[in-house]
């Protein structure tokens, strides 16, 4: 899956200078830990958006307007997700502190779906309901692989031991 992220990034591989298609994994991690976040984050936006092209199968005369969309999309997720600072130190928090940040986590649970409804009526605009569908599924599907990821990342012994 990585390699059809990388392959697929030929117009920020060319901004550039790299040639993600023909690099060895371990240069494209070198070149990537070498970027400053903000490179990191560009770099990751735009690997997701092509995915989500490559994926969809969004028509050529689409995929403009798709991936503006879908930017957008990805910020205003990010905004929402943004408001939430959850407190680590779960069990020494007061009955009333616990109460009020599981509140707070049910209200930007809401505000994550109302977004994903506002914009799949947008994204109804551009791409067919299959595969407004499918955009959600692979949205989920990747996160579960950059959570898996980060906790093998992390030497997280229990991680490994639930994989097959």
């Amino acid at each position: 899956m990585i390699v059809v992220c990388f392959g697929s990034q030929n117009g920020f591989a060319q901004e550039q200078k790299y040639d993600w298609k023909t690099m060895k994994p371990e240069q494209r991690k070198e070149v990537i830990q070498k970027m400053n976040p903000k490179e990191r984050s560009l770099l990751l936006n735009q690997f997701r958006e092509n995915m989500m092209v490559s994926e969809l199968d969004v028509p050529q005369n689409d995929e403009s307007q798709f991936k503006s969309l879908y930017a957008e999309y990805q910020q205003k997720q990010s905004e929402i997700k943004s408001k939430f600072k959850a407190g680590a130190d779960y069990e020494n928090m007061s009955d009333e502190e616990a109460t009020k940040q599981l509140n707070e986590s049910f209200e930007i649970g809401q505000q994550l779906l109302d977004n994903r409804k506002k914009y799949a009526q947008k994204f109804l605009q551009v791409i067919k309901p299959q595969q407004v569908l499918q955009m959600y599924q692979t949205e989920g599907k990747m996160r579960n692989k950059i959570l898996d990821k980060k906790q093998d990342g992390q030497g997280n012994p229990s991680s490994q031991r639930r994989r097959p």
